[in-house]
């Protein structure tokens, strides 16, 4: 090989190391909502929560420490990074585990954990010794208002879970919402308990709220963006779409099988997360228009 080639091949090698290395993300990163002055993104993994730092101090979402026993103080490491106040509230989104785990952390902290009556119930069940149980609860709507900030909690039915909260910054004009609208990307692992119908109404619901931009509980595709009501109306075509289409193979013996493993919903092939998600989806609609469930 001669001496030009060798310094292209480094050259070349070297360029692909940068880009790889640029294209690395931390596994923990908090970054402030852009056009706001208290509102911050914590992400862990593909996962995020949001807190609002007020004048009289914290309100946390979401611990997202699933698996990780400890994982609640990472986030409350990031809080501190940002201020020194003390974290007052902690908010969970709703019961499940991938979400809200995590959150023993913050109950020694001194904050008083806020959720929905159901989540309290179904954590209760289970037990888990790293998730405490809420010292307060919500049945329909609650507002918390703390400083100079108030977060509206809003129950808008079962749909993603019979447990979910919306959560409402109406300075912000903000929402802070898990799971029900994956935005930019097709739902998956999130039907195994939807709740089909009561999912579109729950999403007619959160469309007449008065918000401009959503924080998802997961990052937006693409690029980490937030949330708008088109993707909510996205949403609601995408499930009645889906659910048409599977009620006509239920009509025709086909569900389960074979429509999970066969029937494509062409009009969202293209879209981020179908391929895995796919599957999912039909079992779900095969669950509600093949045996009524």
């Amino acid at each position: 090989m001669t001496t030009q080639r060798i310094l292209a091949a480094i050259l070349l090698f070297a360029g692909a190391t940068v880009c790889h290395a640029q294209a690395q993300r931390p596994t923990i990163e908090t970054r402030k909502v852009e056009g706001t002055d208290n509102v911050y993104i914590f992400r862990h993994g593909n996962h995020q929560s949001m807190f609002v730092v007020t004048s009289e101090g914290v309100i946390a979402t979401d611990p997202i420490a699933y698996g990780r026993p400890n994982g609640g103080e990472a986030y409350l490491a990031e809080i501190r990074k940002v201020t020194d106040k003390p974290v007052r509230y902690l908010i969970y989104s709703h019961h499940h585990y991938d979400h809200i785990a995590g959150g023993q952390a913050f109950k020694d902290a001194g904050a008083t954990i806020v959720a929905h009556r159901r989540a309290r119930e179904r954590l209760a069940l289970l037990k888990d010794p790293h998730t405490p149980l809420p010292d307060e609860v919500v049945d329909s709507e609650r507002t918390i208002v703390l400083g100079d900030t108030a977060i509206e909690l809003t129950y808008v039915g079962p749909n993603h879970s019979d447990s979910t909260l919306v959560m409402r910054l109406p300075a912000q004009r903000l929402i802070f919402l898990v799971d029900l609208v994956p935005v930019g990307s097709f739902p998956g692992l999130g039907m195994i308990d939807y709740y089909p119908l009561e999912a579109i109404e729950s999403m007619r619901r959160i469309l007449a709220m008065d918000w401009d931009r959503m924080i998802p509980g997961h990052p937006g595709v693409p690029g980490d963006r937030l949330g708008t009501k088109k993707d909510v109306e996205e949403q609601i075509a995408l499930q009645e779409y889906a659910s048409q289409l599977v009620r006509e193979q239920a009509r025709a013996g086909r569900c389960w099988f074979p429509a999970e493993n066969e029937l494509q919903l062409e009009k969202y092939k293209d879209m981020p997360n179908y391929a895995i998600g796919r599957a999912y989806v039909v079992r779900r609609y095969c669950g509600l228009w093949g045996r009524g469930t």
